[in-house]
């Protein structure tokens, strides 16, 4: 009955997954898809292990697992709360904070997920020059809300699904949409050995309006030239979907000395495909190392170095814990990427 309930939901979500848009043509239309910070990853421990946390682990914070996978808030018994904190390249900041509750085979949980791209100063077709007396701005910004429900079907098979808001904002004008993940893990009793599968950002199309688009037309009509109101069409963009097969094994050694190592296949809608892997070290549930790679099909790496590394620590106060996480990812230009974050479980 296990195996069959398995199969069944890594069934559909291949289904689903051969659904998203232009699957078969990822390369050829790399960097055309909207909504791009989707693909993100916005918490430290996340990132310090390459981004690999599709499978889950027994000891995550649910806040953090279910940006991997929806299914990920079962690793919790309780109630967990997060804030992540992340200085992006070009002094972009993102803000994470998420809520999750279980209830016995149930979980759900709220995260948001901002960002803040700072003052970009104005130019514009007529003032292709910044205004060196009076300089003007705009704020681009970014934000995608979730709510989650998950459920365990049996001791070994969770599964979960995610629906999100999104809305980017760009001076005068802005887009919004809908996006769904969904998600499956399984854990192979009692032997450290668990197995992912998730969809991600599969939804409604991106198309930009407001006054930002509006633009006076030439005409010439029978009174001679002139102008007229009109509007710039904006092309729908899709959104980056991905589909994640991620498998992940822990290992419990003498001394209170863990080690847990990670890999994760992700196939891109919009993009090549990607293999990553992590390794994580803990001490008696206290303390952590964390490193993580991440490759391309063609392996290029002219922006991001292509690993990461972190550090965490885990705080039991009587019935409450406190993890405190780092991570850090190095780029070529723009300046490094730094990001911690704070969890309570209760």
């Amino acid at each position: 009955m296990k195996i069959k309930l398995l199969a069944l939901c890594v069934g559909g979500l291949g289904l689903l997954g051969l659904s998203a848009p232009d699957a078969a043509a990822q390369d050829d239309r790399a960097g055309t898809q909207g909504m791009e910070e989707l693909l993100v990853p916005v918490t430290p421990r996340t990132v310090a292990l390459g981004n690999s946390l599709t499978s889950g682990l027994d000891n995550m914070s649910g806040v953090e697992a279910l940006q991997s996978n929806p299914a990920g808030i079962l690793t919790s018994a309780g109630t967990d709360a997060m804030f992540s904190r992340m200085d992006y390249v070009a002094d972009i900041g993102v803000n994470y904070f998420g809520v999750s509750q279980r209830f016995g085979a149930n979980g759900v949980a709220l995260s948001l997920s901002s960002w803040d791209y700072g003052d970009i100063e104005r130019t514009s077709e007529e003032s292709p020059d910044v205004d060196p007396i009076a300089p003007q701005t705009y704020s681009p910004s970014a934000f995608a809300v979730g709510l989650t429900y998950s459920r365990q079907f049996t001791d070994r098979i969770g599964a979960g699904a995610t629906l999100k808001a999104l809305s980017r904002t760009i001076d005068d004008a802005s887009s919004g949409g809908v996006a769904f993940d969904a998600g499956i893990t399984y854990a192979v009793a009692e032997s450290g050995l668990r197995f992912g599968v998730s969809l991600k950002n599969l939804g409604s199309e991106l198309t930009f309006s407001g006054d930002g688009l509006r633009r006076d037309v030439p005409t010439n009509g029978p009174n001679g030239p002139g102008t007229a109101a009109g509007e710039i069409d904006d092309l729908p963009a899709q959104l980056p979907s991905t589909l994640n097969f991620g498998a992940a094994y822990t290992r419990q050694f003498a001394g209170d000395v863990s080690v847990t190592g990670l890999a994760n296949f992700r196939s891109n809608s919009y993009d090549l495909d990607q293999y990553s892997g992590g390794l994580e070290l803990g001490y008696a549930d206290l303390v952590y190392a964390r490193g993580g790679f991440n490759l391309t099909a063609e392996n290029d790496q002219d922006f991001w170095q292509g690993w990461n590394i972190g550090a965490g620590l885990n705080l039991q106060l009587e019935s409450t814990s406190l993890r405190v996480d780092y991570a850090y990812r190095p780029a070529e230009v723009f300046g490094d990427v730094n990001m911690f974050s704070v969890a309570v479980g209760l």
